[in-house]
């Protein structure tokens, strides 16, 4: 599917299918076919493959083919049964347009275009554009860290809350926690590679500022935002990792439980069976098989020995 945009007052306003595309600023490519990759190509811009995205060696992911600055990012998006994952998105950024390259659906590519003008980079330039979309980018990621600390915090309400849980809570709590531990990976790995994108985008840029000296300092400011965000990052896995911890324990504490009443129950008929056993012996000579109560004897030893393990049990404390 291609989607372009062309500037329009402080905004970005839809390229009509009847309109020239050369008019556009940021065309988006998601999940283009033939076609649709020929006519971008056709300005002389290489529309890399899934394959090509895929290459994480720094020079595949970052490099310059002419006035073209080629760029790419992990970044999480859903699929189409609502599940997150993370996969590539390309820039390519030219002084006339941006192109964007994606197989799946990041949320800031949908919000960005009717949000453009409230763009602290504006929209007049590709460079600007650009700033702009990883603006939304990284708003974007502070968005899925304040839901992971939502997540968390719900967790942590069941896990040390008074009421209490049974295993099965624990358990769907737990796999909660693990979720929002993929997430913030997936998150992780976005921040390191777009500060890595930023980076180079400023070195590459560096003579820009002649033209528009906003460029440089607004790229840093978004650096400084990921930085901010890393620190949010760390303090959340954090998080995780206590939640896990908490939970793992209260569920063994409870299969704990489980086990030491088992014991317990173990325990009590201990005594009894030894009686049992010790009277189901078939030896030829045991005189108290003779005594007329032998029976009602032996039931009572049963009783009191399981008795006298129970209030031993109690003493204890172990009940």
């Amino acid at each position: 599917m291609l989607a372009a945009y062309q500037h329009e007052g402080s905004g970005l306003a839809p390229l009509g299918p009847d309109r020239d595309l050369s008019q556009a600023h940021w065309i988006d490519l998601f999940g283009p076919d033939a076609e649709e990759t020929a006519r971008v190509e056709a300005f002389g811009i290489g529309v890399p493959s899934l394959e090509d995205m895929e290459e994480i060696e720094i020079s595949n992911r970052l490099h310059r083919e002419g006035d073209c600055q080629v760029m790419t990012v992990m970044l999480p998006g859903r699929d189409e049964k609502g599940r997150q994952f993370s996969a590539p998105v390309t820039f390519l950024l030219t002084p006339e347009r941006l192109v964007t390259v994606r197989h799946h659906a990041p949320r800031p590519f949908d919000t960005f275009p009717s949000r453009a003008d409230r763009s602290s980079a504006g929209t007049d330039t590709p460079v600007r554009i650009f700033l702009g979309l990883v603006e939304e980018i990284i708003a974007r990621q502070a968005d899925l860290l304040e839901a992971t600390g939502r997540v968390l915090d719900r967790v942590a309400g069941e896990v040390y809350g008074d009421e209490a849980n049974d295993v099965e809570g624990l358990r769907l709590a737990l796999r909660d926690v693990g979720q929002q531990g993929e997430l913030t990976a997936k998150v992780r790995l976005a921040l390191f590679t777009m500060e890595r994108m930023l980076s180079t985008f400023i070195t590459w840029n560096a003579t820009m500022k002649a033209r528009d000296p906003q460029i440089g300092t607004l790229a840093k400011a978004q650096m400084r935002d990921i930085n901010a965000l890393e620190v949010h990052l760390d303090f959340l896995n954090s998080r995780v990792a206590l939640a896990t911890d908490a939970t793992l324990g209260m569920i063994n504490l409870d299969e704990n439980a489980v086990v030491r009443t088992l014991s317990v129950v173990a325990a009590l008929f201990l005594p009894p069976t030894l009686i049992a056993s010790i009277y189901g012996m078939n030896f030829a000579h045991m005189p108290e098989l003779d005594e007329p109560y032998a029976y009602f004897i032996a039931l009572g030893a049963m009783v009191a020995s399981a008795a006298g393990t129970w209030i031993w049990f109690k003493a204890k404390g172990w009940l």
